[in-house]
């Protein structure tokens, strides 16, 4: 692994957090040390989380190396997506109108609802008899 100076952003999504790293490179991708296929297996997922690069055109510029935990495949391009927003803004802060207004900087606050007492999940309730 290189050792040259790189850019990083910390995104979350759900509980999922992504420590992102962008180097000076071709454009190749290594999320916890495998190929993006093989972490998060959906295409759209992939281009959602590719979305800031392509955003800024900076798509083949940059090699990132990702290290992500917690969550599913989901929650994981989203944190990512975030991280990746927030390293090019380490990059080059010029690029914040462009990820503001395609709304990649803001962190998507929907977890998932905890489960309450009597209810079946969240807010599904047993169903009611009369007598």
């Amino acid at each position: 692994m290189e050792e040259s100076k790189y850019y990083y952003g910390l995104g979350k999504r759900k509980t999922s957090v992504a420590k992102v790293r962008l180097y000076a490179g071709n454009g190749t991708v290594v999320i916890n040390g495998d190929s993006p296929e093989k972490s998060i297996p959906r295409a759209s997922l992939i281009q959602e989380m590719l979305a800031p690069l392509t955003v800024t055109n900076t798509i083949n510029k940059f090699n990132i190396q990702i290290k992500v935990s917690g969550g599913g495949q989901s929650g994981w391009s989203g944190a990512i997506s975030q991280g990746i927003a927030k390293a090019l803004l380490v990059f080059d802060d010029t690029f914040r109108t462009q990820l503001r207004s395609s709304g990649l900087l803001t962190r998507d606050a929907r977890v998932k609802e905890r489960k309450k007492p009597g209810l079946k999940r969240a807010r599904k309730a047993p169903q009611y008899t009369k007598r």
